[in-house]
């Protein structure tokens, strides 16, 4: 099935029927020669910032509080299970609740723009009376050009997972305690810098500002809840 074209391609091709009956009933200006002008669009980079902020999200809050949450126990615990468990744990929540809100909010956005939609529709009915009505199939194509709170809850489950289970793989078979924490820093950040650098070029930003922010922001967090759940545990919380 043919995609529908869009409103610049309908008028696009009217524009050049005009032009094209213009130059053939005209016979004194049939031997004009008109040049074709080349229109190049170019990308619209905002389109893709809806579902580029929820998987970029949705990876780094992954990898993130999986990696911090293992830190954290294995301040405290050196049991590989413990820390194992942890990560799962949070892995599991974490993307339950990533999928929830990310399906609340897109639903809330999408209520809004569909009463706006009808809004500008009662409008343009008062408006355009005896004229041009907006029929059912452009009506259809701007419902079906709303987000999916559906497909943004999977998309935002799924990026968690993927982000979450990266920390998880690292100390899955390391034995050594010290070893296996700094394997979780190591690969945690190696992920973070891939994060930063896929954000940035397919949104067109600078790459090194991105991927120093991404960057930061994981080490941070991951020596944060390291630190606090180690004073815990050595002000005599047993754990």
């Amino acid at each position: 099935m043919a995609a529908p074209k869009t409103y610049l391609e309908q008028t696009s091709s009217s524009n050049l029927e005009i032009l094209s009956s213009i130059q053939v009933n005209d016979p004194e200006k049939s031997t004009c020669h008109v040049e074709p002008t080349l229109v190049i669009n170019e990308f619209d980079y905002t389109q893709r910032a809806q579902w580029l902020r929820a998987a970029v999200l949705g990876a780094n809050d992954g990898l993130v509080s999986v990696a911090s949450l293992m830190m954290g126990i294995g301040a405290v615990k050196q049991d590989i299970k413990a820390m194992l468990l942890a990560g799962f744990a949070g892995l599991v929540a974490g993307a339950c609740s990533m999928a929830i809100g990310e399906f609340v909010s897109v639903y809330t956005q999408r209520d809004v723009e569909l009463a706006q939609m009808k809004r500008d529709h009662h409008q343009k009915r008062i408006s355009q009376r005896g004229g041009h009505n907006m029929n059912e199939e452009e009506e259809v194509i701007e419902r079906e050009a709303l987000p999916s709170p559906a497909q943004a809850a999977v998309a935002s489950a799924l990026a968690f997972s993927v982000g979450g289970v990266v920390p998880l793989l690292g100390a899955a078979f390391i034995t050594n305690h010290k070893v296996r924490l700094a394997v979780v820093v190591v690969v945690a950040s190696m992920a973070l810098v891939v994060f930063g650098v896929g954000g940035a070029v397919l949104g067109r930003t600078p790459v090194v500002k991105s991927t120093a922010r991404v960057l930061v922001g994981g080490w941070m967090a991951m020596a944060i809840t390291f630190g606090f759940i180690k004073l815990i545990g050595s002000g005599g919380l047993e754990m």
